[in-house]
């Protein structure tokens, strides 16, 4: 299906304007109010939620190699869940995960 470019304009368009619309419903007409405790509690685990979302399709199925699992993303995944659990802090777990991916591709290639 092709679009001319005043479709492609016209959905261009439009999505800018409904990205705006959904974010200033938060920021606009929210952002000067207090939210209730059960809004807070829920939106605290956000990040926990996302962060594992946008990274685990890299691990389980790269796109580099064809979608085959490489032996050296799922050490250094599981280096980082482990450093960022035992030392609570999800720095540690980016930075022990980190040089593991670079450590073990310098050593594996």
């Amino acid at each position: 299906m092709t679009y001319t470019d005043a479709q492609i304009w016209l959905m261009i368009v439009i999505m800018g304007i409904a990205t705006y619309l959904i974010r200033f419903s938060f920021l606009g007409l929210v952002g000067d109010r207090d939210l209730p405790d059960w809004a807070l509690r829920h939106l605290r685990y956000t990040p926990v939620a996302v962060l594992p979302g946008l990274v685990a399709p890299l691990v389980l199925w790269p796109e580099a190699n064809d979608g085959n699992p490489e032996p050296v993303r799922i050490i250094a995944a599981i280096a980082t869940v482990a450093f960022a659990w035992y030392f609570k802090s999800m720095f540690a777990g980016i930075i022990a995960g980190g040089a593991s991916l670079v450590g073990l591709n310098m050593l594996f290639g």
